[in-house]
């Protein structure tokens, strides 16, 4: 049998580093993400929780909820909620990128399985583990989201952290809530958007020079971002129709993913499925590239400079 090899103080320091690092610019990629792309998702929130024409407050096109909002709640309107994907996306973020590398090393070690699975089994991991963590601020983020009063009369997001915790507590009904379709969401949308990523990029040769390799990076987490985004968002409307508020106060409609989709789909047809899909792919798109990039760059830097 062979001996085994005890890590030294040192690798262990080494690899301490190294995962600090991917930590650190996972981290980096989210928050600049967030920072250029919430109104899209603001704006994406707005579109999934309304119920068909009878809807007072709908929205008829992109334009019209950009209009009506800065007209009705103000410039800053498009900000609401951004706090918590602020304090979350950091970390959340940090955790996507960061267990992805851990679970692909995880599902390395079986040599049955093929590369390309791999990649997107590792990223159906990191999307679940992300979905669990990320639920909570979810939760807060869609009720700022889908109150229409003016931004000066929005409550905080500690404020209505409390109220949800004070109403509901901390389970299925209170920050708890949605947490399946959370997970549906983050997965299935990790799962392709790595593993399309990482597939395509290999298969593509690398451009001769620094500008065309940004884009043809950009070019690829482009649309990594946006068939993902095509394929997970069912579980989104889920997601914002059970977190978001009831078509009739007080009475609970939505309350599981799958009953909620078949719900939707019965009521409303296919297409309700897909609502707000525009603004998604105009967020995740492009940024789903800026975060592939800043990861990728940053850890580079990281590397090279730490």
């Amino acid at each position: 049998m062979a001996s085994v090899v005890e890590p030294t103080v040192g690798s262990n320091h080494s690899l301490m580093k190294l995962h600090f690092m991917q930590f650190a610019a996972g981290g980096c990629a989210g928050f600049v993400e967030v920072s250029l792309m919430h109104p899209l998702d603001l704006v994406k929130t707005r579109f999934q929780v309304q119920r068909g024409p009878d809807d007072p407050n709908r929205y008829t096109s992109l334009a019209d909820c950009f209009k009506k909002m800065y007209r009705n709640e103000g410039a800053l309107s498009f900000y609401k909620g951004i706090l918590p994907p602020l304090m979350a996306e950091t970390p959340k973020r940090a955790v996507k990128f960061f267990t992805f590398e851990r679970y692909k090393d995880m599902f390395s070690s079986v040599k049955a399985l093929p590369d390309s699975s791999i990649l997107f089994l590792a990223g159906l991991c990191s999307g679940l583990t992300e979905g669990v963590i990320i639920n909570p601020f979810e939760v807060v983020k869609v009720k700022l989201q889908t109150d229409r009063h003016a931004f000066k009369e929005t409550g905080s997001t500690l404020a209505t952290a409390r109220e949800i915790i004070k109403t509901d507590g901390f389970g299925r009904r209170g920050l708890n809530k949605g947490l399946p379709a959370t997970l549906g969401r983050h997965g299935v949308f990790n799962m392709f958007y790595f593993g399309f990523y990482h597939n395509v990029r290999d298969l593509i040769p690398q451009a001769e020079t620094h500008s065309l390799e940004i884009g043809r990076k950009l070019l690829i987490g482009f649309v990594s971002g946006t068939l993902a985004s095509c394929i997970n968002i069912p579980f989104d409307v889920a997601k914002s129709r059970i977190q978001g508020p009831q078509p009739v106060p007080g009475e609970i409609k939505y309350r599981t993913c799958f009953a909620t989709i078949a719900t939707v789909y019965r009521e409303e047809g296919y297409l309700a499925l897909y609502k707000g899909l525009l603004p998604k792919i105009l967020r995740l798109g492009p940024g789903g590239a800026i975060m592939l990039l800043v990861n990728e760059y940053a850890f580079k830097w990281m590397k090279e400079n730490l």
